[in-house]
């Protein structure tokens, strides 16, 4: 029966596909507003048809600019928060040369990093920047690679210079950064566990392939996901420590979750990362 749904969700998932991949195509070279929306509507069919279920906590902001950090263990993870709103990644530039899966980065009008190449950094932030100022949420998987899903890894603070080159480069005197965690706390309705949750979690040497047949064969997970409190970045930011406070409320949060417990609230905002514009907003709230 596994076999038959996986290959009943991959037949349903192509003829999907295909009806929507040249919808997209022509969204996005006559440059229309329902080039946000269409892979959202992919993502939903998809978490749905292989069995995702998503418990979301919080909200995103509706202030624009935003970028949103969030923890990595999975491929999954990009149909996750890809269903929960119209938004696009910043991915690794080795994405965009996979077969299949390249080009629905592509289509979802994701921004590759090329991480070999430092110099490029300064122009891939100029750009995300830009898309952030259009009105485009954007993605960012701030540790830089995926891991086991029991923990969240150091961030890295070079692309989130985005949010502070977006200000520096008169696209407005200020930017939402966003934390947001992704947990997978449950299959088939049981609690997952430390030696189940490498079901999902996709990092190291694992097969692409077989691990997708896996998913497709054994879906029903279960999902928290967590946004987290709003950062408003301004000129007077800095980056280090505006990644440290993410990476401290994405970490409190993705521990509460997998522990299935509260986040503790002193964990997500200490005082002292507040950057100015935020405490101007905080004190005329």
């Amino acid at each position: 029966m596994a076999e038959i749904k996986a290959i009943f969700i991959i037949l349903v998932l192509t003829l999907v596909s295909l009806v929507l991949i040249p919808l997209q195509w022509i969204a996005i070279r006559l440059r229309l507003p329902v080039q946000r929306k269409l892979p959202h509507v992919w993502h939903l069919v998809a978490t749905r048809l292989v069995g995702i279920r998503i418990r979301e906590e919080g909200a995103p902001a509706d202030d624009r600019p935003l970028l949103i950090a969030s923890n990595h263990a999975s491929w999954v993870d990009i149909t996750v928060v890809g269903s929960l709103m119209p938004l696009s990644f910043i991915a690794k530039s080795e994405v965009s040369g996979w077969p299949i899966f390249g080009l629905f980065a592509k289509l979802q009008r994701t921004v590759f990093v090329n991480r070999t190449r430092r110099t490029e950094t300064g122009q891939v932030a100029d750009t995300i920047a830009t898309r952030m100022a259009a009105g485009d949420a954007m993605v960012l998987f701030a540790e830089g690679t995926s891991n086991d899903g029991n923990c969240v890894l150091p961030f890295r603070s070079a692309l989130l210079g985005a949010a502070t080159r977006a200000v520096a480069n008169g696209n407005g005197s200020s930017v939402w950064v966003q934390p947001l965690s992704v947990a997978y706390q449950g299959f088939y309705g049981l609690p997952m566990g430390r030696a189940h949750r490498p079901h999902v979690a996709w990092y190291g040497d694992m097969e692409l392939a077989g691990h997708l047949w896996g998913i497709f064969r054994h879906g029903a997970l279960d999902v928290i996901v967590r946004w987290g409190t709003p950062v408003l970045v301004d000129g007077t930011t800095d980056r280090k420590v505006l990644t440290r406070q993410l990476e401290n409320q994405v970490r409190a949060m993705t521990i509460a979750s997998l522990l299935q417990k509260p986040v503790d609230s002193g964990e997500l905002e200490p005082s002292e990362f507040f950057s100015n514009a935020e405490k101007t907003a905080k004190a005329g709230a």
